[in-house]
């Protein structure tokens, strides 16, 4: 009995110091998951140096991409959830004096509507088009700076309402 009686105390200790240690980890995980946390700021990048770069949806599909073409010309393209370019906004190439434009395209991709700058004088043009056909020109001259409205029928005659083109 006597013995018993003293090694009940070591095994007081060993419990408690157990129950020490199990506690100490509990809390420490319910610290790490129960508690939120300040997350850090992300860290800026001052460049990033790419011909291209994607940005793609949830589903892994390309919606935007900027990228710069073999001669030189720029884009950002937007595409639609079915992968079709719908906008570009870019410049041309060096050997078209790199104009900035934007072009809407229609479902087929086709170019439904143009704004761009043209010339010499870089004057600005407005394009419109139907299933890949020049319709309607508006815009100033690149010569006079005068502006002009040029129209063109169904078959593809041209037609001059105001101004030179």
């Amino acid at each position: 009995m006597e013995r018993a009686n003293s090694q009940r105390p070591s095994a007081v200790i060993l419990i408690a110091l157990a129950s020490g240690v199990a506690g100490a980890i509990l809390v420490e995980v319910a610290a790490r998951w129960l508690v939120p946390r300040a997350s850090a700021a992300p860290t800026a990048v001052e460049s990033i140096v790419a011909r291209r770069i994607d940005l793609v949806d949830a589903n892994g599909r390309t919606r935007a991409e900027l990228a710069v073409s073999p001669d030189g010309a720029t884009g950002l393209f937007f595409f639609d959830s079915a992968g079709r370019n719908r906008l570009v906004l870019g410049t041309y190439s060096k050997a078209e004096s790199e104009y900035p434009t934007i072009v809407l395209n229609d479902t087929h991709q086709q170019a439904a509507g143009i704004f761009r700058l043209f010339g010499g004088n870089e004057t600005p043009v407005v394009v419109l088009k139907h299933n890949g056909q020049d319709r309607s020109i508006y815009g100033l001259n690149p010569s006079s700076t005068e502006p002009f409205l040029v129209r063109y029928s169904n078959s593809g005659s041209k037609e001059r309402t105001f101004g030179d083109f």
